[in-house]
Parts: structure tokens; C-alpha cells; sequence
């Protein structure tokens, strides 16, 4: 059994659930999983020998705490099996705008994860204040009917059976280098 965490940063708390249901795969596959939001974790502890890092980009960006953790434990991230989930609505219709923010992250973290897995995220318009709510429906409007523009209701692009693909092979993945 391999000590893994899975360290993420939200700003809504859709990553915050994808990073659970990752935890959740990668105890199925018989892990011990610890999952920690990136605000409330200064370091990588030792005893981890996994790291998966989940952020989620707005407005053009990965969140500046995901960054800034990534940068300030680049060794550990370097130095034992790491990966990392971006949750972008841009990979519902533009798979190149959702690897650009990848790159864009690498780049400003100093970070080239082993792993990345590009993870569509979600429209929580009733969690949206008024102003959110209307630029973000402007935003999903913009894209041509693949993000709904129905603000009554959220709407979850993310592909839970490509999210559990991949935690299973990164569960694979420690377990042989175990």
C-alpha cells in the first residue's frame, strides 16, 4: 500500500469533488490516499510517496495557490510519481486552449508533471452571483452551443469514467514502481 496524496486548489469546489472521486478510485485500487486543499498545505509530506495535483483555471489561469504550491515543492513533485488534473470548461470545445493552460502552468510553476490529465470542469450557475452568473452564461454563449447557456440549473461537463481511467492508471503506475 502506497501513501499518495491528492493535493488541489478550487475556487468553486467542482476540482475539490473531482479530487475526491480520484481518492476515492485510488483506495479502490488499494492506496492510502490523503487529500488535502493546497490552502491548508504548506508542504508535500515525506511519508507520500504520489502526488496528483488538481487546479482548476479561470479567467485564462490555473489558481495562483496551485501555482505557487507546485513552485515551492518542485523537488518533491520532481522526485517521487506526480501528475496533474487541470479542470478547464475550455476542453469542452477547445481541446488546444485546455493544453495551453497546461503549458502556460508548467511555465509558471517550473513544474513538467510525468502525467497530465485535462478534465472538463463545470458550470455551477446557481452558485454564481448575478454578475458571475451572466458573464460566465456570456462565456458559454460564446462557444456555440457546446456549454449550455440555461442559468436554472449547473451543468457538470466532467467525463467521470475518463477521471477514473486515469487514476486507476496512475494507481497502476506506483503500485509497479513500488
Amino acid at each position: 500500500m502506497t501513501q499518495i496524496l491528492v493535493a488541489y486548489g478550487t475556487t468553486e469546489g467542482h476540482t475539490g469533488t473531482i479530487a475526491a472521486f480520484v481518492a476515492d478510485v485510488l483506495r479502490e485500487q488499494g492506496h492510502e490516499v490523503t487529500v488535502a486543499d493546497v490552502e491548508a498545505l504548506e508542504t508535500i509530506p515525506d511519508t507520500c510517496a504520489a502526488v496528483i495535483l488538481a487546479g482548476s483555471v479561470h479567467v485564462g489561469k490555473h489558481d495562483a495557490q496551485v501555482v505557487d504550491f507546485a513552485a515551492a515543492n518542485l523537488e518533491a513533485l520532481t522526485s517521487r510519481a506526480s501528475a496533474f488534473v487541470s479542470v478547464s470548461l475550455a476542453l469542452v470545445g477547445d481541446t488546444a486552449e485546455a493544453q495551453k493552460y497546461v503549458q502556460d502552468f508548467e511555465t509558471a510553476s517550473g513544474w513538467s508533471p510525468e502525467q497530465v490529465s485535462l478534465v472538463a470542469g463545470a458550470l455551477l450557475y446557481t452558485q454564481y452571483g448575478f454578475a458571475k452568473r451572466q458573464l460566465m452564461r456570456g462565456i458559454a454563449a460564446s462557444k456555440r452551443g457546446a456549454l449550455s447557456t440555461d442559468t436554472g440549473q449547473d451543468h457538470v461537463y466532467t467525463d467521470w469514467d475518463a477521471v477514473r481511467r486515469f487514476a486507476e492508471d496512475f494507481a497502476a503506475q506506483v503500485a509497479a514502481a513500488a
